[in-house]
């Protein structure tokens, strides 16, 4: 199975729920977004109590092989183009950005790295103190060849996805 391939796979438990743009810009595969938006009212739509937005913006990365200073870029160049779509205001819950990094092999002496770079990956922001929302930063990494799957605390449940379509359902 080649890179492009597995994109497709991950792309596919995207596309009913995300809107899927495969001409994302560089260094970006594919790119998918999510926006919820909640309204709570009393009896009439005019006696609103609350307004709730919630959104989630998904990069793709494929690579032949990833070492950890182009997976640093890779998280930068997502977390600030994530950030940059966020609008906060007083009905915005979250907005949280993900990114699914898949390459063919880690570098040779770097899976060891790569992992601890992921699993220690915590990015986050409140918007007035969390009274406006707030954003975290989800990260998956896969490489191909070996099955090896690593995320941060926040993307734990992205390993759900990577098990469904390259494992079989088997952890």
């Amino acid at each position: 199975m080649t890179v492009s391939d597995a994109l497709e796979k991950v792309l596919s438990s995207y596309e009913r729920y995300y809107s899927i743009n495969r001409d994302a810009p560089a260094p970006f595969s594919a790119y998918a977004e999510f926006r919820s938006h909640n309204e709570k009212y009393v009896l009439v739509r005019s006696a609103k109590i609350a307004d709730i937005d919630s959104n989630e913006f998904v990069y793709f990365v494929t690579s032949e092989s990833l070492d950890s200073s182009a997976l640093v870029e890779f998280c930068n160049a997502a977390w600030n183009d994530g950030l940059a779509k966020v609008v906060p205001y007083n009905g915005h819950r979250n907005s949280d950005v993900t990114l699914i990094v898949i390459a063919d092999a880690f570098k040779e002496n770097s899976t060891d790295e790569i992992k601890k770079l992921v699993k220690k990956t915590k990015l986050s922001k409140s918007y007035k103190w969390s009274l406006w929302g707030w954003s975290n930063f989800r990260l998956a990494c896969f490489e191909l060849n070996s099955g090896r799957l690593a995320v941060n605390w926040q993307g734990r449940d992205l390993k759900n996805i990577f098990i469904k379509k390259f494992l079989g359902g088997k952890k």
